[in-house]
């Protein structure tokens, strides 16, 4: 490091502050200010706007000693990567696992993770996905609260652990890709309104005013965002990046900050020589976010649908609360594996208006599924999964709909083997105000649903160790048999060609009295009982029952198919 720079366009003078004192910036152009780094700064740096007190760099790759401490340049070279075969991988045929650093091993750090890949590999997935990463209050939270988004987590092991995670991946032919938060930063540690101007009043999110993207200053916001795209992409070999909720970013401006985004994201995979994946969660049911840019899209390359884990969820579980009461047919689920969503320009009772536009045209790659992620696990009051909610034979079923489904699938982290550990919602605010008021919205925000003193606290260690998985549990009993099925669902998705297919490569067929579907995909097909009771399934021509998660017999043309039965048959 020979220069520090920062961008603080409401200041008339700026100071790095090390522990040999303070040292004047120059003033340059647009509000930036820099300085030839001192010797000091090596070991840690602040910056002092107009005689304020030191605050962490906004840009700031380190932060050993959390949100509010100082700041440590990286020396570039001194980790020594040993990925230099690696060449990318392929999203289209890929089924991406998402997981929590802190929760998905005992020591809850990157090397912990490590010490779990060959489970991974040995199930077979393609993809790790990281829940955020970046420095965020206290050792423990999700990481949508982050607030030094250009650092790793102290906690998990910092940039150094992050780098031994990605290689280690890489060296067993996992890609990864991580979860960003351009919409907002953190409550607690947000340092960025004191540089410059950073947010804006003009519209406003779940968490307070919007990052500023289209008004006064917002050049240099932008550029923020994609620096700090292009930094966890290539400082970290990362294969791709999940952005979370980007309708709420709101850009009025001609040229949208994602299209901005994706273009170059695209010229950085061209430098580096691999594929360079961006992922967008949206709630728009919008085909604009992944359309080309020469179509007027955005060109984001995948976007997330909830459409089909609503559809699986209310059948199998039978709640119709809240947004769920969209859903809750078969008619439904034929749907969202046909098109990709449900709503497409359709009438939404529970929003009360049209939502959504067709998503004809875009091949199935473009959309991520599945039926348990960390939104719809950790955003119930008591954190459920899945199997806990049903039973293990509906667990097989919406298993087996995913996973065979012509998307990119998607599983939340211990679901192939029916975890019996919860995902609660947890942090760790230093801030005994705003833990308090942390703990009291959760509790308001279940009052219908469940008694606000069984609604775990989220500042409590203990729900945070409620939440960390069990590895030994999935050796034994029906958590073994339910990961013999997910292994044995993603060896048939690899072998047979059952990866993500073109627009209208594949055909749903359903009766929605007798609670039946039949997916057929190429020579294919997945039957599906959805309901308590054995139903006889029309196949039209028998074939060869290649899966099934439970006995199945073949009639002529009919498949006898139990309770909450899947079946795969190929041919004729």
């Amino acid at each position: 490091m020979t220069t520090l720079r920062v961008w603080a366009p409401n200041a008339t003078a700026a100071e790095v502050v090390t522990s040999a004192g303070r040292v004047p910036m120059r003033s340059e152009d647009r509000g930036w200010f820099s300085v030839e780094a001192p010797p000091e700064a090596a070991d840690g740096y602040q910056f002092s706007l107009d005689g304020g007190p030191p605050r962490p760099d906004p840009r700031s790759p380190w932060q050993p000693d959390g949100i509010d401490r100082v700041s440590r340049p990286l020396d570039d070279g001194a980790f020594t990567w040993t990925d230099a075969t690696w060449h990318g991988v392929h999203l289209p045929s890929s089924t991406v696992y998402e997981l929590h650093v802190g929760t998905f091993s005992e020591a809850g750090t990157f090397d912990g993770v490590i010490d779990h890949l060959d489970h991974l590999v040995e199930l077979g997935v393609d993809i790790v996905e990281l829940l955020p990463v970046a420095e965020f209050p206290g050792r423990r939270g999700w990481g949508y609260d982050g607030v030094q988004p250009y650092a790793p987590h102290h906690a998990y092991g910092g940039p150094a652990g992050l780098a031994r995670l990605v290689d280690a991946c890489h060296n067993r032919g996992l890609g990864v890709v991580l979860d960003v938060v351009y919409n907002h930063l953190g409550p607690s540690g947000n340092h960025l309104p004191a540089f410059g101007p950073y947010f804006t009043d003009t519209y406003r999110t779940p968490w307070g005013d919007a990052v500023n993207v289209d008004g006064a200053g917002s050049d240099e916001v932008r550029r923020y965002l994609i620096d700090n795209a292009c930094h966890w992409l290539e400082r970290y070999h990362l294969d791709g990046l999940r952005l979370d909720a980007v309708h709420a970013i709101f850009d009025m401006s001609a040229l949208h900050v994602l299209e901005e985004l994706a273009a170059e994201v695209d010229a950085l995979s061209a430098r580096v020589g691999r594929p360079l994946w961006l992922i967008a969660e949206s709630d728009r049911n919008d085909p604009r976010v992944v359309l080309p840019r020469e179509a007027g899209g955005y060109g984001l390359h995948a976007q997330w649908s909830d459409d089909l884990h609503h559809a699986v969820h209310t059948l199998l579980t039978g709640e119709q609360e809240g947004y769920y009461a969209d859903y809750g047919t078969v008619a439904h689920l034929a749907r969202a594996l046909q098109d990709g969503w449900i709503y497409g320009r359709t009438w939404s009772p529970a929003r009360q208006r049209h939502h959504g536009k067709p998503a004809a045209g875009l091949p199935g790659w473009r959309f991520v599924v599945s039926t348990q992620n960390h939104d719809q696990v950790g955003n119930r009051a008591l954190g459920e999964r899945l199997v806990h909610l049903t039973d293990v034979p509906r667990a097989k079923l919406a298993a087996g709909l995913v996973l065979l489904s012509p998307f990119v699938p998607m599983l939340f982290q211990g679901e192939e083997w029916g975890a019996s550990t919860p995902f609660l919602y947890f942090t760790d605010h230093p801030d005994p105000e705003l833990g308090e008021a942390v703990r009291r919205g959760r509790r308001e925000e279940f009052k219908d649903f469940v008694q606000p003193d069984d609604v775990p606290d989220p500042q409590d260690e203990a729900t945070f160790r409620r939440s960390c998985l069990r590895w030994e549990e999935r050796l034994g009993g029906e958590h073994a048999e339910l990961l013999a099925w997910y292994r044995r669902l993603l060896a048939l998705r690899r072998h047979a060609g059952l990866a993500a297919g073109p627009a209208g490569a594949h055909r749903v067929a359903f009766d929605e009295a007798e609670r039946w579907l039949v997916l057929e995909r190429g020579r294919h097909r997945v039957v599906a009982n959805l309901g308590p009771t054995p139903r006889r399934v029309p196949v039209g021509g028998a074939g060869e029952v290649v899966l099934a998660s439970g006995p199945v017999e073949l009639d002529g043309g009919d498949v006898l198919c139990p309770p909450w039965g899947l079946a795969v048959l190929v041919g004729p």
